[in-house]
């Protein structure tokens, strides 16, 4: 049923949408003759109004051949409705039985409907309500067990202006009524993805569309080039700058509408060569803001202290889309923090020498990345923010479970969106890495060549087991030294690990220790030294370093933990 408008004024000047009120058409009718062949073709006769309206009938005289504006060729349609007629235009087009065919048109003006009658299935029939220029109205049918022809048409509204149409298709099996045989535009390329980054460009990929012999790429609107292929390099562009592309496919009959737009952030030219992981020192501090106010000092991105290396905006949200992340800067929690104070602060930071990155989940985080098609939402969302905001990464912060085949699959998809600069961090629960079959412990393993840093919450736990195979209770520094020693010896490099507490007692509800218990096991496990009762059974001279929630519980105790833990973490040989 099409939706019923009204206007005010006389009966007859109303605006009614439904099947009885469609008295005035132009009707394209298909009619089967002989045996189909095995290509579909257009079965449409006369599609671009080359020759005029040959073909077509249209109501009441409202329709005419026009050569401008015509998409392609040097004809298209001009309809145009009155207060009684609609200016339908209709063809009966030969199809063949038992078969589905596409039913498209190009139109710009006013109302304009497009559909099929006749099918002896389900006629259809869609619209919009007007363009000031070209764009692709478009539906599917199928034909009944003796249906060989159909009455395909194109309408407008009454008492609205002209609308005008051209390159009209029937695409599917040969009804043999001897339709055009012309190529029709292009689909519209889909998959456009950016990937690699330098301060100057942008590497662009996409999916081959049906029926494109070239592309034609715009950045913010704007053509800038075209290509062959389905990949292309777009140079000459400015530093540290987000940048909008698209992509249209074109072939002798014209050319696409465009692509969905993705956005890409060319980098900082002061950022220097390496991977994400090389820019960092050997030994590294991360810490937690917190994009909300909870009694902990408020903080700018700016504010955050300069021992820590690794900043994770906490947190990311959930959106309606499985698998797919969004973030929102708390600007009423945060004190009138704005977003693009935000953006600059980051990358103040990261000319610094710093990394930010958005962390996903938290105690009451509700992402779930549990299938293929969750995976890619995944990969495809957190790039779009480390684009928009330009994190240098992501975080691992899955409080309520993980499944490791499909995080595993997402965070590789990301990577491979990323490129080596990406940095990726964990955070699990005690619970989850006292084994390599736990799901977190699988996903870390999974990842490793591309995995940063795995820091373990040493806190807010029950008693765990060590690698020893001996019950240790939180708060002690053999808490620490003793479960650390599950990941250095079950599949994790030493510069993947790193100890997570709490910035102060009131950062957690249980296991924290101070800042010297801290440094205390940081030097037993890299230099042997200082350890409780439990001594590790061998040095690990590369332990990455330590992690806390949060920088803002750290600011309101002075940031006491940070100029400790920080100092002994960067002094470490």
């Amino acid at each position: 049923m099409e939706p019923v408008l009204r206007r005010h004024g006389r009966r007859r000047n109303r605006i009614r949408y439904g099947a009885g009120a469609i008295t005035a058409a132009l009707a394209l009718t298909v009619t089967a003759v002989g045996q189909a062949s095995a290509a579909d073709v257009n079965n449409a006769k006369n599609a671009g109004f080359e020759t005029g309206l040959s073909g077509w009938t249209c109501s009441a005289n409202s329709g005419a051949a026009v050569s401008t504006p015509a998409r392609t060729g040097t004809g298209a349609l001009k309809a145009t409705p009155s207060g009684q007629d609609n200016a339908r235009c209709s063809q009966t087009v030969a199809v063949k039985p038992n078969s589905t065919y596409s039913l498209s048109a190009w139109y710009q003006g006013s109302y304009a409907y497009l559909g099929v009658t006749g099918t002896g299935t389900t006629d259809v029939s869609t619209w919009d309500p007007g363009s000031t220029s070209w764009k692709q109205l478009t539906t599917s049918f199928k034909t009944g067990a003796s249906t060989t022809s159909v009455t395909v048409y194109t309408h407008g509204w009454y008492g609205q202006s002209a609308y005008y149409v051209d390159d009209f298709s029937v695409y599917g099996p040969d009804g043999g009524g001897g339709g055009d045989t012309d190529p029709v535009v292009p689909s519209v390329p889909a998959g456009l993805n950016a990937s690699a980054t330098t301060s100057s460009s942008v590497s662009l990929a996409w999916t081959a569309a049906t029926g494109a012999t070239g592309y034609n790429v715009y950045r913010d609107g704007t053509k800038v080039t075209s290509v062959s292929g389905t990949s292309t390099v777009v140079t000459g562009l400015d530093a540290s700058k987000t940048y909008s592309f698209q992509v249209s496919a074109t072939n002798s009959v014209g050319e696409s509408a465009k692509s969905a737009a993705v956005s890409a952030r060319t980098k900082d030219p002061d950022d220097g060569g390496g991977t994400g992981n090389s820019k960092l020192p050997k030994h590294i501090v991360t810490g937690y803001w917190q994009n909300f106010d909870n009694g902990a000092a408020v903080q700018k991105i700016s504010d955050v202290s300069n021992q820590y290396d690794i900043i994770a905006v906490s947190f990311a949200d959930a959106t309606t889309t499985p698998g797919g992340i969004t973030f929102n800067l708390d600007t009423v929690g945060l004190k009138g923090y704005t977003v693009d104070q935000f953006k600059a602060d980051i990358r103040a930071k990261q000319k610094a020498g710093k990394k930010v990155i958005i962390s996903v989940g938290g105690e009451k985080g509700t992402i779930s990345v549990n299938s293929a098609a969750s995976a890619t939402n995944f990969a495809n969302s957190t790039y779009a923010l480390m684009q928009e905001y330009g994190f240098d990464g992501v975080d691992i912060d899955l409080e309520n479970g993980i499944n490791p085949t499909y995080m595993s699959q997402g965070l590789r998809a990301l990577s491979a969106k990323a490129g080596p600069d990406m940095i990726l961090t964990m955070a699990p629960q005690t619970i989850d890495m006292q084994s390599k079959q736990g799901g977190y412990f699988q996903t870390a393993l999974n990842v490793k060549d591309i995995l940063t840093v795995v820091n373990m919450q040493y806190y807010n736990s029950g008693a765990m087991l060590g690698c020893d195979g001996k019950v240790y209770s939180q708060g002690t520094v053999d808490f620490l030294t003793a479960l650390a020693c599950i990941q250095l010896e079950n599949g994790l490099d030493a510069s993947q690990v790193g100890l997570g507490l709490p910035a102060s007692t009131r950062a957690a509800g249980g296991g924290y220790v101070s800042p010297s218990v801290v440094n205390a096991a940081l030097d037993c496990l890299t230099k042997g030294t200082s350890c409780g009762n439990f001594k590790p059974s061998k040095t690990y001279p590369d332990l990455r370093g330590a992690m806390t929630w949060s920088t803002n519980w750290d600011a309101t105790s002075g940031n006491a933990w940070s100029n400790s833990v920080g100092a002994h973490v960067h002094a470490l040989p």
